[in-house]
């Protein structure tokens, strides 16, 4: 745990600026991504310069040279406020997330060479989980982990106004965050394996950490919804916008000729269960605030952990197992919900890409609820445990 240190709280007109900047760059990395996805289902791999590779790395550039820029300005020329409202590496001081960053931006940068030797050697991807990709997926998680670092110290050195903004700030990078953890899911989160045990496996895995963790940290009514919308939004903005451009294959075999960019799938309807975990944290909140006042018990949050589980995997479940039926039908072959439009020019058309796979292989079973319910469980205690450490973060 980083030591409590006495400080002043900032002011509402100087950190923003460096707040809404982070965020930004971050914002770059899940669109980067399903854009860069987008073009290998579109058009293939024919250099590694593509805008959608730079964008990636832009997205990791720009928060790490914004957050040098802050460590070089604090150890010279910091305030003694800013020192102490920062953590010391190699005799440099800023705050945690900066280092975070940085290390992340390095890892994506070492990733691009290795990348681009990677398909030159093997060709064109078969999975979006490659060695090469993964290395850059844990730098791209880096990277977001330091802005969230950031912004959430930034959130509790506010004080006011300022504190409510940057409350909505934390919100949204983790709602970018959610973008991002997605498009690493994309293989497991097809519409047509929602209606498989391990699509639930999968998603009650990654994303009850996130949405508890807004609801807990962030200093914003509604946080968690906040976030799956921040989330829902990347992902609809890509499936409008990217089929305006025109694009055609490049690389054999071309078993489904595309004529414009191919947009992603429709998102995972997240806004549901984060709506119901909203709700949670304000009862659970209200009620402590009328207790009396009692030294918090060790199992207080497994039980809200296990409280947040049930209610993910249950709203999830309930809205997600129709909806994915609904995107398989005639009703969803249009622009918004693109049923026919996500499919890549190597995908040999047939009656496969609208009904549902692995229901024999993977029903859903008493044994696969358990399972994705402990995943949730898991998830959601480590929501609680990095909400409580991002609640005391001030440096």
């Amino acid at each position: 745990m980083l030591p409590q240190t006495q400080m002043a709280p900032a002011t509402a007109e100087k950190l923003p600026r460096s707040v809404y900047v982070a965020v930004a760059g971050l914002a770059c990395l899940p669109i980067g991504l399903l854009w860069d996805i987008s073009h290998h289902s579109t058009i293939g791999r024919d250099t590694f310069w593509t805008p959608a590779h730079l964008l990636i790395q832009f997205g990791g550039i720009v928060p790490a040279l914004l957050f040098a820029w802050i460590a070089l300005k604090i150890t010279f020329c910091g305030t003694q406020d800013e020192r102490n409202a920062s953590v010391s590496f190699w005799g440099f001081r800023a705050p945690l997330g900066v280092w975070v960053t940085i290390w992340g931006a390095i890892a994506m940068m070492t990733s691009a060479p290795f990348d681009d030797w990677w398909h030159n050697r093997y060709g064109l991807d078969v999975k979006i989980v490659s060695p090469p990709h993964a290395v850059l997926g844990l730098g791209m998680f880096a990277v977001g982990m330091g802005v969230l670092l950031f912004v959430f110290s930034s959130q509790n050195r506010a004080n006011g106004e300022g504190r409510a903004r940057n409350g909505l700030i934390c919100a949204l990078a983790v709602g970018v965050m959610m973008a991002l953890s997605a498009d690493f899911a994309t293989e497991f989160t097809w519409p047509n394996l929602q209606h498989a045990s391990f699509f639930y496996s999968v998603v009650s895995t990654s994303f009850p950490l996130l949405l508890v963790l807004a609801a807990r940290a962030a200093k914003v009514r509604g946080a968690a919804t906040i976030a799956a919308a921040t989330y829902m939004s990347i992902y609809i903005v890509m499936i409008l916008v990217l089929p305006l451009f025109p694009a055609h294959p490049k690389l054999a075999p071309i078993y489904h000729p595309v004529d414009h960019m191919v947009p992603p799938a429709f998102p995972l309807l997240l806004i549901a269960p984060a709506i119901a975990i909203d709700v949670i944290a304000w009862l659970f909140a209200r009620s402590s605030k009328t207790a009396p006042v009692v030294r918090p018990r060790w199992w207080h949050d497994w039980l809200l952990a296990f409280v947040f589980a049930a209610v993910f995997l249950s709203v999830i479940f309930a809205v997600q197992w129709p909806f994915s039926s609904f995107l398989l039908s005639d009703a969803a072959d249009n622009r918004f919900f693109a049923r026919s439009g996500h499919w890549p020019y190597f995908a040999r058309p047939g009656d496969w890409v609208n009904t549902f796979w692995d229901l024999t292989e993977d029903p859903m079973t008493p044994k696969g609820f358990a399972l994705a319910f402990f995943g949730a469980l898991i998830s959601a205690r480590i929501g609680l445990w990095l909400g409580n450490f991002f609640l005391r973060l001030k440096r």
